[in-house]
């Protein structure tokens, strides 16, 4: 009686459960700004199937005829084929990721964990290169590596990863570190463990959601990343697929099937890890902002 005099019972129960659930016009709303925002995918992968002239003719319509032919002329239009761009572009992408992870953690490490002057001095400069334009950057760069003979080569793209260059992943990770208890820092010492074999077997292993968002993040940025490569990477062999894709638009003479078709192949990479990783990549983020 008590349940039911509250409004508790059965019906006051489905009455609450209906106001806490959304409208189908919330999901009405939810689906067509979705649509919206896929609308120029969807553009991009049909017309990839038609002919130049359907294009032109009738770009809103469905292709008269399901044709693959773009996507093997288009391929091959460029020497060397995207074959080779694409292996390029995972080369990149896998120095970029081994580089963030290993010089990334290090330094996260040594301002969650270590004692060392001018600590939060050096700390604070980092978050301030954050708000630093890479374009600010661009002349003098491009001066050392052109006094190094990096210029035409991946180094200008892979080294300076290795340098811990990338600020936001520090922070993300030390926010994350931060959220470990120090006993653990202390059970291991205790045991006789030094600071780098504390890092080792301790904090490096516990850092995997932050490790992993690191690699998405570093992995997709990297990939897409049109503008250092389209500076440092100037002959045919060395080119990534972004760039790649700005010599079929100089050179395929108005063949925009084929463009359109190389377009959808770039982005393949860069759905698959995002799908795959989704999962981890929310809850790295979500966990490194607990606690401050």
């Amino acid at each position: 009686m008590a349940s039911l005099e509250l409004g508790l019972g059965p019906k006051g129960m489905i009455g609450q459960a209906r106001r806490g659930r959304p409208g189908w016009g919330v999901y009405a709303v939810l689906v067509i700004g979705a649509l919206v925002m896929l609308y120029p995918l969807i553009w991009m992968v049909l017309s990839s199937l038609k002919s130049d002239q359907e294009i032109f003719s009738n770009s809103a319509a469905l292709p008269a005829q399901l044709d693959l032919g773009n996507y093997r002329e288009g391929w091959v239009a460029t020497k060397p084929s995207f074959t080779h761009y694409f292996l390029n572009s995972f080369a990149i992408c896998l120095g970029a990721v081994i580089g963030n992870v290993f010089a990334c953690s290090l330094t996260a490490f040594a301002f969650a964990r270590l004692r060392f002057p001018l600590k939060g001095l050096l700390f604070t400069i980092m978050l301030l290169t954050l708000m630093l334009p890479s374009h600010a950057l661009l002349i003098p760069q491009y001066v050392l590596y052109v006094g190094l003979d990096w210029v035409n080569t991946y180094l200008p793209l892979i080294v300076p990863k290795f340098l811990a260059t990338d600020a936001f992943f520090i922070f993300l990770m030390v926010q994350f570190i931060r959220t470990i208890p120090r006993e653990l820092d202390e059970a291991a010492t205790i045991d006789g463990c030094g600071t780098f074999a504390l890092f080792r077997h301790i904090i490096f292993p516990l850092l995997r959601p932050a490790i992993i968002t690191t690699i998405i993040f570093t992995f997709i940025w990297t990939y897409n990343d049109f503008f250092s490569q389209l500076i440092y990477l100037t002959s045919p062999e060395t080119l990534t697929v972004p760039v790649a894709l700005r010599s079929l638009v100089d050179s395929s003479g108005g063949a925009y099937a084929q463009l359109l078709a190389m377009s959808v192949l770039s982005l393949v990479p860069t759905f698959v890890v995002f799908l795959v990783f989704q999962r981890r990549l929310v809850e790295g983020i979500s966990t490194s902002g607990i606690k401050g």
